[in-house]
């Protein structure tokens, strides 16, 4: 079966040898067409200060981004995979120059010497690490930012008057859920998704331990904000999920030391009592003069590297058992809330890469045949109108989104097989029929029939609301596809 990267790569093509003598229009095909073959674009938007930078180091394992507010905060920047650290800046429309990596008092931070933010177009960061190998990170300044064009960088990155989204996903991380970040949502929405609406936005509630104050449960009281999120995003179709997440715990379990362990181990034999009392706010826990058996500056330090949280939560799980780093580590990465952001982003994003470039670029190359109309346009802008109506699996990603504000009336085990079969836990066949991974390909042909029976029955029920029919239908569909990709295997 052609994939839907594989026709649109076809159809972009074809639109290339239809402009013998257009350099403009063969520029933006060139664009379009490379970025194809490019990892998957991945944005982290929001308002300034919700923790994008330290989100994104937690995400790569690394200190690549710089967190503190400096003039390279203020500019697009864009994190790729590469041989050995390199930072370049492209400024004044054209012209690039190195930037220098400098780690002031441990602190990452890159150096733009004479060079202020309003000159500079972007920055490229390339890395060596994992995790960017498959997906390129685009880290954007905030968007309520008190300077209008910090903000209007963001906006002409990821929503552009005249162009297509620099972005093929956006990760959209806020610590409230004002009427700025809906108005903004809702551009993304159009630039990311096109007409059809969004296909690739998750939520964040950032700095989720914040929330509660840094409490024990501080998570549990994040949780609920994130799902009051939700319920008001969700009714707008703006996002297909929101997860709270402790930033700052996650990049610091990420990179603990052994060193912090045995802090870790030293404040777990205080009795408890006298921990909480010096605990009660990060001044008061950094203090020289608290009797604690850790140097105050080891304090300061891992208040600042894992918050009031983090430290509670590793002092709880040392006293119940947890004997190592890396165990702490894996832990405290869990629960940070960083691990199901992970398993939401690779079933939305990850597992569906291929259909969001294709998305992309079709919608790249629509604009660009409609602003430079030739005798050919109308052809191809049809086809490329098809192959955006046709592709199912943005049909999937929709409904997904659509399916947590849109009340189906089925049963509480249907809608959890119609969430599984569109792929909301993976697009594996094993995964979207409920199969473990070695079943045979006689049960799974028999169970992927067996759906395709089941949702088309329930489409056709009288007494079912149109989007449940929609809902049915879709599901249908996508069992009809399992059993298509199993007939070609």
């Amino acid at each position: 079966m052609t994939s839907s990267l594989d026709r649109a790569r076809a159809l972009v093509a074809a639109a290339r040898t239809s402009y013998p003598t257009d350099s403009d229009a063969r520029a933006r095909l060139a664009v379009c067409a490379a970025r194809l073959d490019e990892p998957l674009r991945v944005a982290l938007a929001g308002s300034i200060k919700a923790g994008k930078s330290t989100l994104l180091n937690a995400f790569v394992g690394q200190d690549i981004a710089p967190t503190d507010a400096t003039e390279c905060t203020r500019v697009v920047t864009w994190y790729r995979n590469g041989a050995t650290p390199t930072v370049t800046a492209h400024y004044d429309g054209g012209r690039t120059v190195p930037v220098t990596v400098q780690r002031p008092a441990g602190r990452l931070t890159f150096d733009l010497g004479d060079l202020t933010a309003d000159r500079v177009d972007r920055i490229d960061v390339d890395w060596p690490a994992g995790a960017l190998t498959h997906t390129t990170i685009v880290d954007t300044p905030g968007t309520s930012s008190l300077s209008r064009d910090v903000s209007a960088r963001t906006l002409d990155m990821l929503t552009p008057e005249d162009g297509v989204s620099g972005a093929d996903a956006v990760v959209y991380l806020m610590r409230s859920l004002s009427a700025s970040d809906v108005q903004f949502l809702g551009r993304i929405g159009a630039h990311v998704g096109g007409e059809s609406g969004p296909l690739g936005v998750v939520g964040v509630v950032s700095r989720a331990d914040e929330v509660g104050a840094g409490r024990a449960d501080a998570m549990l009281s994040a949780q609920e904000v994130a799902s009051r999120f939700a319920s008001e995003l969700e009714s707008t179709g703006l996002c297909q999920a929101v997860v709270p997440v402790a930033g700052l715990l996650a990049l610091g379990a990420r990179t603990l030391r052994q060193s912090e362990f045995a802090v870790f181990e030293a404040l777990a034999a205080v009795p408890d009592a006298e921990l909480q009392v010096a605990m009660l706010s990060v001044d008061r826990f950094g203090r020289d003069d608290a009797a604690l058996p850790v140097d105050g500056a080891l304090r300061r330090q891992l208040a600042d590297r894992f918050g009031l949280f983090g430290i509670r939560s590793a002092v709880t799980l040392i006293r119940l058992g947890v004997n190592d780093s890396p165990s702490l580590a894996a832990e405290l990465v869990k629960r940070s809330g960083l691990d199901e952001l992970r398993q939401v982003i690779d079933v939305q994003f990850g597992q569906r890469a291929e259909q969001l470039k294709a998305h992309s670029a079709l919608v790249a190359l629509e604009r660009v045949l409609e602003a430079h109309p030739t005798p050919q346009s109308p052809d191809l802008l049809a086809e490329a109108r098809r192959l955006l109506a046709d592709v199912h699996g943005f049909a999937e990603l929709r409904m997904l989104g659509r399916l947590r504000s849109g009340d189906t009336g089925l049963p509480t085990g249907e809608l959890a097989e119609l969430h599984r079969l569109l792929g909301g836990f993976g697009i594996g066949a094993t995964q979207r029929l409920g199969l473990p991974d070695d079943a045979t390909p006689d049960l799974l042909n028999a169970a992927a029939l067996a759906a395709v029976r089941a949702w088309r029955a329930r489409a056709d029920h009288p007494l079912l609301d149109p989007f449940t029919v929609l809902a049915c239908r879709t599901a249908a569909r996508s069992a009809e596809g399992v059993l298509a990709e199993l007939g070609e295997s």
